[in-house]
C-alpha cells in the first residue's frame, strides 16, 4: 500500500518545527524562525527513535514525541568519561570546561570528547553525547511533505554515507547498532585537534 502523498515516508521530503525538552521540561532545543527543518526521511538525518516515530504523519499533524535514550543518543556510558594529561591536549594552559575536542582511535575513528573538569594536570573528558542517557520529549509539528526530488535524495545518500564513514572509518566492515562503543584506553589516542562546535 502507497502512502498518500503527504505523508511522511522514506524519500519523502519534510519540513517541520519542534521544540525538544527533557523529562524535568527544561528547553534543550528549538528550530529557529519560519525556517523550520528540512530533511528527507529514511536516510538518519534525525535521531532515530523521532524519525521513527514521524513515519505515517501527514503535514498539519501535531504530536508530543518521547524517545528514550537508546532511541535518541544512546545510554550514558562511564567508560567514555577519560581523565588525560593537560599535555596532551592543544593549547594545554587555555583549556577549559565546555571545550571540545577530537579523538582519533587507531582504527581511523574520530570521536568527540567534551571536558568537564580541569585540574591542575589533567583534565576529565568524556565522550558521551551531551544528551546521552536523556529522554526527548519532542513536540512537533509537520509543516509539509512531498516527494524528494532525485538530487534531494542523492545528496542525503551522501550525506548518509559520509557519516558512516567519519564514525567508522572507510574500512570499517561489521554490524553496528546506535549504540556508541566502548572508548579504547586513553593511551591508545592518536591524536587531538581542538574543535569549537556546536553540540546540539
Amino acid at each position: 500500500m502507497t502512502e498518500a502523498p503527504d505523508t511522511v515516508a522514506p524519500n519523502r521530503f519534510v519540513s517541520l518545527e519542534y521544540t525538544l525538552r527533557d523529562e524535568q521540561g527544561e528547553l534543550l532545543d528549538e528550530s529557529e524562525g519560519d525556517a523550520g527543518i528540512d530533511y528527507v526521511h529514511g536516510y538518519g538525518m534525525l535521531v532515530p527513535g523521532l524519525e521513527s516515530a514521524l513515519r505515517g504523519l501527514k503535514a498539519g499533524d501535531q504530536r508530543e514525541i518521547i524517545v528514550p535514550a537508546a532511541s535518541g543518543y544512546g545510554e550514558h556510558q562511564e567508560d567514555l568519561v577519560m581523565e588525560l594529561d593537560r599535555s596532551e591536549l592543544p593549547n594545554p594552559d587555555e583549556v577549559a570546561e565546555g571545550d571540545e575536542f577530537i579523538a582519533e582511535w587507531p582504527g581511523g575513528e574520530e570521536v568527540p570528547l567534551r571536558v568537564v573538569l580541569v585540574k591542575d594536570d589533567s583534565v576529565v573528558v568524556d565522550g558521551n553525547h551531551p544528551l546521552a542517557g536523556i529522554a526527548l520529549c519532542y513536540s512537533v509539528t509537520i509543516r509539509s511533505v512531498r516527494e524528494a526530488t532525485e538530487e534531494e535524495i542523492e545528496s542525503a545518500a551522501r550525506d548518509l554515507a559520509d557519516a558512516e564513514e567519519h564514525e567508522h572509518g572507510p574500512d570499517c566492515d561489521h554490524d553496528h547498532s546506535h549504540d556508541q562503543q566502548a572508548a579504547p584506553a586513553t593511551e591508545q589516542l592518536l591524536t587531538l585537534g581542538k574543535r569549537k562546535s556546536s553540540l546540539s
